[in-house]
């Protein structure tokens, strides 16, 4: 895997990325500008808890249902990372790959 902005491992960056939800992914988004790895993992991050949020807003009586959802992207994204996969949930990983700019040729 390619170098990283922040010169951390990739594997660990992505990781980090989704354990504060959308805060730690906004702010990898952010810092982030050499690695698609990582950019591709705080994206969908990013999306995640925005969808999760929206959803608890519209349905809060299923609230308890929302945050088990939440924690099963938490761990499944931190494991994924950890093992180098580029892991797309369904429809948050399509998107995070439209709104992310392709990575550049090696």
């Amino acid at each position: 895997m390619s170098q990283t902005s922040l010169g951390l491992d990739p594997k660990v960056e992505a990781a980090i990325s989704y354990i504060l939800g959308f805060i730690s992914g906004l702010i990898i988004l952010l810092l982030e500008t050499k690695n698609h790895f990582v950019r591709f993992h705080a994206m969908q991050s990013t999306i995640a808890s925005v969808v999760i949020a929206f959803l608890l807003f519209i349905l809060p009586i299923l609230a308890p249902l929302w945050w088990l959802l939440d924690l099963a992207v938490l761990i499944i994204g931190i494991v994924k990372s950890l093992q180098g996969e580029a892991f797309k949930f369904p429809l948050i990983g399509d998107l995070a790959i439209r709104l992310l700019p392709p990575p550049p040729p090696q």
